[in-house]
C-alpha cells in the first residue's frame, strides 16, 4: 500500500478508503470500477473520475475494472466502446478486467425473478404518462399503482412473457415494491426492467427486455467485488436504492457508494445529451472537434495526457460545486509545452515584404535553436531572403507610440535577422496593400543597432522556402460562462466566432512533422499538427493555446 502524498489535496474519499484499509474492512482490499455508457465519447469530466478511481486504487495496492454500462441499445455501439478504451489508455490508465453489464444479463434476470418471488417486485401495466402521474412530486407523495398488488404468480408469468417477446415496447415494466410515499423519489417503486425490441451490439437479438441502470449498477459492483463505488453527486439520492437492492437480494458483497462533485468547466458543456446534439446537428466537426471538452477533441487540439492529469490533480475532489475556469486548463498545457515544444515561426495572415537592398538570389543562412533553454533539442537552418512574409497585423501605415511593430517610415528588427525600415507600400486598385517595400541595415544581423531605438521585433518567413499551411484558431465554443446551467436554448449560447481559419505559411521542416506534433510559433502560440485532416502536402495546424504576452493589448493600442 502506498501512503504517499495525496494526488488530490483535501480528498475526503482518500481519507475514507485509508480508514477502511487500516480498519481491515474488505480484508484491506481496494477495488474500484469505471462504468461508462458506450453512447458517446469520454470528456474531461470523465477524466476527473478516471484519475480518482484508477489513482486511488493504485495508491492502495488495488485495481480498477473497466465496465461498460451497455443497458440501452438504442444509443450504444461497439464503435463507442473502442473509442472509450482508446481514450482511457491514452490518458495513461490500465484496467485489470474489462467487462460489460451485458455479461451479467442472465444473472440480473434471475435476480429479478427472485425479487418477484419474494414479493419485492411486480409487473406494472400503467402507461408511462400514468406512471408519472402516480409518482407524485417533491412535496406530494405518490400513490400505489392498481397493479402493485398483483399476485406473485401473475407478475412472474408476465415477466417471463416479457422476456419471451410477447408484448410491445412500453406495454409492461417491472418495478420494485418499495414505498410510494417516500420523500426520496428514487424509492417510489422504481422501474428495473423495460421492453425494447431492438438488437444489442453485444448480445444481438437474444434479449428484448433490458435492465435499468440503478438496478444493474449495484449488482454488477457486487458481482465484481468492488469495494468503493465512486460516483458524482447526481447519484447521492440514488444511494438508498443502491443499498436497498443489495440488502434485499442478500448479495455477498456490498460495496460502499461515495459521491463527489462533478466538473463544470467554463464555456463548455458536459451534458452528454447536449454534446450529442452538437454532433448530430453538425454544429461541430464530430465528437473529436477541438472545441469540445471530449478527450479526443482535446487530444486533437494538442493537449497532452499529462497536462489533463495535472489539471485533474489541481482541481481536487470535493462535495461542493466544482466550477472551474478554463484558464486553469490552459495554464496546465502551456506550462508543459513551454518546456517541451520546439520553437518555430509561422505566419498566419501573410503579406509580402521586399527588402530592396538585398539581391534577388541572395540567401543568408541562419542557425536557429529549436529551444532557447534546451540545447539537446538541436538546431535548424532558415535562409534569409530578399522577399519575406510577415503578418498583416505587424504593419500599419500610421500608429501611435504604443504600437511596437512596423510602421511606414519606422524601423523594427526581424526576429534573428536585420533591422528593417518600411519605405513604401504598393496597393492594388481597391486600395489594399499588396506588398511593403523596405530597406535593411546589414550591420544589425541578429542584434539591435547601437544608439538607435527600434519599435520592436516581429517574426517572418522567407518566401522561397515558406510552406503553405492552414491554421485553425479556436476560441470558446459558448459565449456564457457555464452553459449547462443556463436556462436558454443551448444553440443561442454558441459563439459564432469559435473557429477562425487562416491560410498562411510555416517553416519547411514542418513538412516532416507527424500527427500531434506540437510547436511554439513565436509570438503566435502553441500549435499542433491536426491528426484528422493534415497531410504532408496540405498541412493543417490547430492552436492549442495562446502565449502569455502583451500582443493582444498592443493590437488594441
Amino acid at each position: 500500500m502506498n501512503m504517499e502524498a495525496d494526488k488530490f489535496p483535501g480528498n475526503f474519499i482518500r481519507a475514507q478508503i485509508e480508514k477502511d484499509v487500516l480498519g481491515g474492512k474488505n480484508e484491506g482490499r481496494v477495488r474500484t470500477r469505471f462504468p461508462p455508457e458506450p453512447s458517446g465519447y469520454l470528456h474531461i469530466g470523465h477524466a476527473k473520475a478516471l484519475c480518482l478511481s484508477f489513482g486511488l486504487a493504485e495508491d492502495f495496492g488495488g485495481f480498477t475494472n473497466l465496465r461498460f454500462d451497455d443497458t440501452n441499445p438504442l444509443k450504444e455501439s461497439s464503435a463507442f466502446v473502442e473509442k472509450i478504451k482508446e481514450d482511457i489508455a491514452w490518458l495513461g490508465f490500465r484496467w485489470r478486467i474489462e467487462c460489460r453489464a451485458s455479461d451479467y444479463f442472465v444473472q440480473l434476470y434471475e435476480l429479478a425473478e427472485k425479487l418477484i418471488l419474494d414479493d419485492k417486485a411486480y409487473v406494472d401495466s400503467l402507461t408511462s404518462q400514468e406512471i408519472r402521474e402516480y409518482r407524485g412530486t417533491l412535496t406530494e407523495p405518490g400513490k400505489d399503482s392498481p397493479y402493485r398488488n398483483r399476485q406473485v404468480g401473475e407478475s412472474l408469468d408476465l415477466f417471463r412473457r416479457m422476456r419471451a417477446g410477447e408484448f410491445a415496447d412500453g406495454e409492461h415494466i417491472l418495478r420494485l415494491k418499495i414505498d410510494m410515499g417516500s420523500p426520496n423519489l428514487n424509492l417510489r417503486d422504481p422501474a428495473i426492467y423495460r421492453i425494447r425490441h431492438v438488437d444489442h451490439h453485444e448480445t444481438g437479438s437474444e434479449w428484448c427486455i433490458y435492465p435499468m441502470y440503478d438496478y444493474t449498477h449495484c449488482i454488477s459492483d457486487s458481482i465484481e467485488g468492488i469495494t468503493h463505488s465512486l460516483c458524482d453527486l447526481s447519484f447521492e439520492d440514488h444511494r438508498p436504492l443502491y443499498d436497498w437492492v443489495l440488502d434485499e437480494l442478500n448479495m455477498p458483497c456490498h460495496p460502499q457508494q461515495i459521491e463527489f462533485s462533478r466538473l463544470n468547466l467554463q464555456y463548455t458543456v458536459m451534458s452528454k445529451r447536449k454534446l450529442r446534439q452538437l454532433v448530430d446537428e453538425n454544429l461541430v466537426d464530430g465528437w473529436d472537434d477541438p472545441r469540445l471538452p471530449t478527450l479526443s477533441g482535446l487530444r486533437r487540439r494538442g493537449f497532452t495526457a499529462s497536462s489533463i492529469r495535472d489539471f485533474c490533480q489541481k482541481i481536487g475532489v470535493t462535495k461542493s460545486e466544482n466550477n472551474v475556469e478554463l484558464a486553469l486548463l490552459y495554464s496546465c498545457i502551456r506550462e508543459e509545452l513551454e518546456n517541451t515544444a520546439p520553437r518555430s515561426m509561422g505566419v498566419l495572415q501573410p503579406i509580402k515584404l521586399v527588402i530592396e537592398n538585398l539581391d534577388e538570389d541572395e540567401r543568408i543562412q541562419l542557425q536557429l535553436a529549436n529551444h532557447p533553454k534546451d540545447e539537446s533539442m538541436g538546431y535548424r537552418s532558415l535562409n534569409f531572403s530578399r522577399e519575406i512574409y510577415i503578418d498583416r497585423s505587424d504593419f500599419r501605415e500610421e500608429a501611435n507610440r504604443k504600437y511596437k511593430r512596423l510602421v511606414l517610415g519606422g524601423e523594427v528588427r526581424l526576429r534573428y535577422g536585420f533591422v528593417i525600415k518600411a519605405e513604401k507600400v504598393v496597393k492594388n486598385a481597391h486600395g489594399e496593400i499588396q506588398k511593403i517595400l523596405c530597406s535593411c541595415d546589414r550591420e544589425t544581423l541578429g542584434k539591435n543597432p547601437v544608439g538607435r531605438k527600434v519599435r520592436g521585433v516581429i517574426h517572418w518567413l522567407p518566401v522561397p522556402e515558406a510552406v503553405p499551411a492552414q491554421f485553425n484558431v479556436y476560441e470558446n465554443l459558448f459565449s456564457v460562462d457555464y452553459p449547462d446551467t443556463d436556462p436558454r436554448e443551448y444553440r443561442e449560447l454558441l459563439n459564432p466566432n469559435s473557429l477562425k481559419i487562416y491560410n498562411g505559411f510555416v517553416e519547411p521542416r514542418l513538412e516532416l512533422a507527424g500527427p500531434e506534433d506540437r510547436f511554439q510559433f513565436e509570438r503566435e502560440g502553441y500549435f499542433c499538427i491536426d491528426s484528422k485532416y493534415s497531410r504532408p502536402d496540405a498541412l493543417v495546424l490547430n492552436r492549442v493555446v495562446g502565449l502569455k504576452d502583451s500582443w493582444t493589448k498592443m493590437d488594441q493600442a
